[in-house]
């Protein structure tokens, strides 16, 4: 059963010409004993919400996933799609695939990602088992990762995390085959893995990776463990590969026709490329009726729940909002606003929005980068989740921005949470892998990222972000949303909920702003990426556009030139994705027929040209940032009401 893994992997890769051999040889009989014994999985319904999941951290050993879901019956990972590896179209791309291909649990290739996703997912598993109990939820989450894997900065957050939550149902399969691209592993790295996950909380042990009846004794061991293992199975890489077993020549490319016919010959495996004998097909053909059975049985209990909690389960575990309960909670928010309107940052006001939204939908699980008082993303109801109380609702994540984030990324991709988070804008960087997967994969993981500007104030240059709002908005399917005020800040807590195929991220103020939506509107103003927000007095001259904390200085620009005798009117603009989708015509119906167009923004430039067009005027950020207060430091680069006046009067040719 491994050798047809091994073959499968070697043929797709020499037609190919292209990919990574050596991993999926090796791993070869770790991947059949965890398949064949112990993963719970049915080939017929690849989204079963009581799966077992497995997670190829190593994701340039995609030949072996491919290889497994042919293998045991995912109808649609034909032998042709095999053949059409990393071929445009094919189900079988250079890395694993969430969404594209069936069984592929999530998007790996950057190395981390999937261990780290794991880790999310492991957490999400706990939560759930306990918001719903063990006759629903009750299944494992397995790891295949490599070296690559556990060199990456992210693995010690990720693994930190886990042992501090006690994940116990999360198990990785360590294939420590000591080989890198660049050669031997010893020329980069010495860490004994085995102490570091053991100071870390875990069980960990090393075993051989190519005997079958100690890697079934150390997963059946890490199964009854009550804190989560790593197993270190020492594998050869492109193990059968008579002289490229063993070295990064069975890495990163083709074996060769010669050396495949002599591996074929040590194997002991005499089918032609692609074809796999009817009785080893056979054999893993059964691997899957253990969980095909499994299924059978979870579908009887499901059924026999009462209606209400059978309900709320499928609910959550399909990705559905409680659509009128959370119409309720914004209108109700909203209510609130109009009868006493709030002069708040809008970090604050997100933690007045999600008292509401988090009562909610019970989904919704929050947590912080060891800012919690700063993001402001912990509402009072919500307790903690700890190894002592998976049902809580809040993670301490402590400083591990890049491992929050790709944990989020396993949550959404378990199903049955919404997870949300926070950190400081600037602080997008340490998570923008992850953010950018999520974006690949369209889950809808909610970043708070607050701080948002040069209006953080004293903390200078280093926490003050100028450039994260454009590298942000340069990420394909992720929404960027910055709102001006409390009601902006509801809006676009509610238009995040319900992109449910796209990541959010929410920049928000440290410094407290006015309340511009005064009134009751139940309208989401903001669904349209951008809109009038103050009407001209008479025929417009002049557009001003900003986002965020600038509105309220474009508003205030406005007034002086009216004082001018100049007509403008004010775009607010929450969102530059949501605006760019409408069509041609609505956009232009929102920049509007003024010849002038100001846009002001606390960041760089790069983005708005699409908007105010390349001879529009641009206040805003050329440099770093300063440390003093903040009031001091709009003034000093010139970020205020009357800079944003003068620059629409010059482009009027007025003084």
């Amino acid at each position: 059963m491994a050798n047809a893994l091994r073959a499968l992997a070697m043929d797709a890769v020499e037609q190919a010409k292209s990919g990574h051999p050596g991993l999926p040889m090796g791993a070869a009989d770790i991947a059949t004993v965890l398949f064949r014994r112990f993963l719970k999985f049915d080939p017929a319904d690849p989204a079963w919400p009581d799966r077992d999941r497995f997670v190829l951290s190593a994701g340039h050993g995609s030949m072996l996933v491919y290889a497994l879901l042919h293998l045991t019956g995912y109808e649609r990972v034909t032998i042709e799609e095999i053949k059409r590896f990393r071929q445009l179209g094919s189900l079988t791309p250079g890395h694993p695939e969430f969404g594209h291909t069936p069984g592929v649990e999530t998007t790996t290739g950057p190395l981390g990602q999937g261990l780290a996703n794991a880790v999310g997912m492991a957490i999400a598993e706990r939560h759930m088992a306990a918001c719903f109990g063990a006759e629903l939820v009750d299944h494992h989450t397995f790891v295949l990762a490599s070296d690559g894997d556990l060199m990456e900065g992210i693995s010690q957050e990720a693994i930190a995390l886990a042992g501090h939550l006690r994940l116990a149902r999360l198990i990785v399969l360590y294939d420590d085959n000591g080989i890198s691209i660049d050669g031997p592993l010893g020329l980069a790295d010495s860490v004994d893995q085995v102490k570091r996950f053991e100071a870390a909380g875990w069980a960990a042990s090393r075993i051989d990776g190519h005997d079958p009846d100690a890697i079934a004794a150390a997963i059946a061991a890490a199964k009854a463990r009550e804190q989560p293992s790593l197993v270190a199975c020492r594998t050869t890489i492109g193990f059968g590969a008579p002289t490229k077993a063993g070295s990064e020549k069975a890495h990163g490319a083709p074996l060769g026709a010669e050396e495949i016919k002599a591996a074929r010959t040590r194997l002991s495996w005499e089918p032609p490329p692609f074809e796999v004998p009817a009785d080893i097909r056979a054999a893993w053909r059964r691997a899957a009726e253990r969980g095909k059975a499994a299924r059978q049985e979870w579908l009887k209990r499901l059924a026999a729940l009462p209606a209400e909690q059978r309900g709320e389960f499928e609910r959550r575990s399909r990705g559905e909002l409680a659509a009128a309960k959370l119409a309720t909670a914004v209108e109700g928010v909203k209510e609130k606003l109009a009868a006493a309107p709030k002069e708040i940052a809008t970090r604050v006001a997100s933690e007045f929005a999600l008292d509401a939204l988090t009562a909610a939908l019970p989904e919704m699980i929050g947590g912080s980068a060891d800012l919690t008082g700063s993001n402001n993303t912990k509402p009072k109801a919500l307790k903690v989740l700890s190894a002592v109380d998976y049902g809580g609702r809040f993670i301490h994540y402590g400083v591990r921005e890049h491992g929050m984030a790709a944990a989020m990324n396993g949550m959404a991709l378990h199903g049955g949470i919404i997870p949300f988070s926070g950190t400081f804008l600037v602080f997008s960087d340490y998570c923008r892998p992850a953010i950018r997967l999520a974006a690949l994969m369209g889950r809808r993981v909610i970043h708070v990222m607050t701080h948002d500007s040069i209006g953080l104030g004293e903390d200078g240059p280093t926490h003050q972000p100028v450039e994260h709002l454009a590298a942000l908005r340069a990420i394909p399917n992720l929404l960027v949303f910055r709102p001006a005020d409390t009601v902006e800040t509801i809006e676009c807590w509610q238009l995040a909920l319900e992109a449910r195929a796209s990541p959010s991220v929410l920049a928000l103020t440290r410094q407290n702003l006015p309340q511009l939506r005064l009134g009751f509107d139940q309208d989401n103003r903001c669904a349209g990426g951008a809109y009038e927000i103050a009407a001209a007095q008479g025929v417009a001259q002049v557009s001003l556009f900003a986002t965020g904390s600038e509105v309220a200085i474009a508003v205030a620009a406005q007034k002086l030139l009216r004082e001018r005798g100049v007509a403008a009117r004010v775009v607010s603009v929450p969102c530059f994705e949501l605006f760019r989708a409408r069509s041609a015509a609505e956009r232009q119906s929102v920049i509007g027929a003024a010849p002038v167009r100001v846009a002001v923004e606390a960041a760089v430039r790069q983005g708005w040209d699409e908007i105010i067009g390349t001879d529009g005027a641009f206040v805003g950020m050329t440099t770093f940032g300063a440390s003093a207060p903040f009031k001091d430091l709009y003034a000093h680069f010139g970020i205020t009401a009357e800079k944003v006046a003068q620059a629409a009067l010059s482009k009027l040719g007025r003084p």
